[in-house]
């Protein structure tokens, strides 16, 4: 086998209609188009959305609500994960690394750690923002909530 007797498999090759070639080319003289109208002419095509002068879907809709651009999207976790953590990995300090390692946050992931459940052990827990019922749980019990 070389480059010379390469040949496309049977069947999967088939030539394009030949659109707009006089009655010869079996199509006739309105090449598929159909007759008269936008559509049938050269250069014709429809803007997205146009329903041939009804009000269209996206004006029919009224518009509401807007993005805040500087708005800060948190991972949140709460006290009972941190201590589920706690007894499955026997350690007390817990930062973003340690969250990371275990699927909890991504990467570049900003922390929340929230109030609920409780924790029974005393734990330093690095984050980017704290519940204010998750700083004094953790304090009840004997830890550090550090804010990063």
């Amino acid at each position: 086998m070389n480059l010379s007797n390469l040949k496309p498999a049977e069947g999967s090759v088939r030539n394009n209609k030949r659109l707009g070639r006089g009655e010869g080319s079996t199509r006739g003289g309105t090449s598929t188009r159909g007759h008269k109208g936008a559509k049938s002419r050269s250069g014709y095509s429809k803007k997205s959305g146009f329903e041939g002068g009804q009000m269209p879907l996206q004006r029919r809709i009224p518009k509401f609500g807007f993005k805040n651009i500087n708005r800060v999207e948190y991972k949140a976790i709460n006290l009972d994960v941190l201590q589920a953590l706690n007894e499955k990995g026997q350690t007390t300090l817990m930062d973003s690394e340690y969250f990371v390692s275990n699927g909890l946050a991504s990467k570049n992931a900003k922390i929340k750690v929230l109030g609920r459940g409780e924790v029974s052990t005393a734990l330093e827990v690095h984050a980017h923002a704290f519940s204010k019922s998750a700083v004094e749980a953790i304090e009840k019990a004997g830890g550090k909530a550090v804010t990063l």
